[in-house]
């Protein structure tokens, strides 16, 4: 019993702490303000729900029908929905959609936002600083004030795992929807970056 708690202990790895909380969950169960997350941990949120975490110096908000899974770095894998986050280092956060990643492009403070579908496209935007969009060989760096619409090849192909194996993915693309960012829904996101990674 006491090998089985030890092996547990060293193979979940702690990635940050739930700091506000309103409809979500962490894995089945009710996410509650304290919660720590781990790696491996799915965070979830309801149609009028919200979740927020601290994980090192990066903050990570799920909006309303969201759902993402945590892993190492940290890093995060949005499953479906909105996520905005906050950081002042271009490694402290990274965020991965199918086969994009997505992460601040320099060490200063950086606010960024992803929406996804769930049909094989997201926006990205860069509300303060820029951001580096990568998917296999190709990389765009999204300025300050500007949004980009990804189409994406999803790497399991049409017939994805067990069906078979993966078609041949095709090339993603880079569309460019608008240089005008919308306020309101960004409040979070600036305050955590100018407060709360600074803050033990």
């Amino acid at each position: 019993m006491l090998l089985a708690t030890f092996l547990l202990a060293a193979t979940t790895t702690p990635l940050g702490t739930v700091l506000t909380s309103d409809h979500a969950n962490v894995g089945n169960a009710a996410a509650d303000v304290g919660t720590t997350v781990y790696s491996g941990d799915k965070l979830s949120t309801g149609e009028k729900g919200s979740i927020q975490i601290r994980a090192g110096s990066a903050r990570l908000a799920l909006l309303q029908g969201s759902t993402a899974e945590l892993g190492d770095g940290p890093s995060a894998k949005l499953v479906l929905g909105t996520v905005q986050f906050s950081t002042l280092k271009a490694d402290a956060l990274t965020l991965t959609v199918l086969n994009a990643i997505v992460r601040a492009n320099t060490d200063s403070t950086t606010i960024g936002q992803v929406i996804y579908a769930g049909k094989n496209e997201m926006t990205v935007t860069a509300k303060r600083g820029s951001l580096l969009v990568k998917v296999g060989a190709d990389e765009q760096v999204v300025d300050e004030g500007k949004s980009y619409r990804v189409l994406l090849d999803d790497p399991q192909g049409p017939t994805g795992a067990g069906g078979g194996p993966p078609a041949k993915a095709g090339r993603s693309r880079f569309l460019l929807v608008s240089t005008i960012l919308i306020g309101g829904a960004t409040a979070w996101a600036i305050h955590e970056a100018y407060e709360s990674p600074k803050r033990p």
